[in-house]
């Protein structure tokens, strides 16, 4: 690997987690100001643990490895993309982003998650983990918002340090 390729290697992952850690100070920003009831890396968390404090650091590790992941996605649709990319299609990307997740992924977590009871069957021994329902609901009016204010600020920010940081080229 090139000086230049470790050098836009190191912005990449730089800029993932500057964009990681704002959108997850959103999130759970908005849950300790009573917005959301919604925590996602205490959901990932506990499908890996049901121990509570396990969770929540199981699952923050594994969000932020996963917002590193997820940015490189936003980067190869950036590299095809060329010139155009910039904060405002990286918003709309994280925009996208986030109404899939809480369109698709939120209502079908509950049939994937070891801990989580269903909209059809109430909570167990097993399953106490209230469920998210579409677009997060079950977790507030809010919910919806300020994941979608997360996804956006996350998108806008790796937009932004595409076009500026590194030049189109990655």
């Amino acid at each position: 690997m090139s000086a230049d390729e470790l050098f836009h290697l190191r912005n990449v992952l730089i800029w993932s987690l500057v964009a990681t850690a704002a959108m997850t100070t959103i999130l759970q920003g908005s849950q300790g100001l009573g917005l959301s009831r919604m925590s996602l890396p205490f959901l990932l968390g506990t499908i890996f643990s049901g121990d509570r404090r396990r969770a929540h650091v199981i699952g923050f590790g594994l969000y932020v490895v996963g917002g590193w992941a997820f940015a490189g996605v936003y980067y190869l649709l950036f590299h095809v993309t060329g010139e155009t990319a910039s904060w405002w299609l990286g918003a709309a990307l994280g925009l996208l982003h986030g109404l899939f997740l809480l369109a698709v992924v939120l209502p079908l977590l509950p049939y994937m998650h070891p801990r989580m009871a269903s909209e059809h069957e109430g909570p167990s021994v097993t399953r106490r983990l209230e469920p998210p329902g579409h677009f997060g609901l079950n977790y507030g009016r809010r919910t919806a918002l300020v994941t979608l204010l997360g996804q956006l600020v996350y998108g806008a920010i790796l937009g932004a340090a595409y076009s500026v940081h590194l030049g189109g080229r990655w």
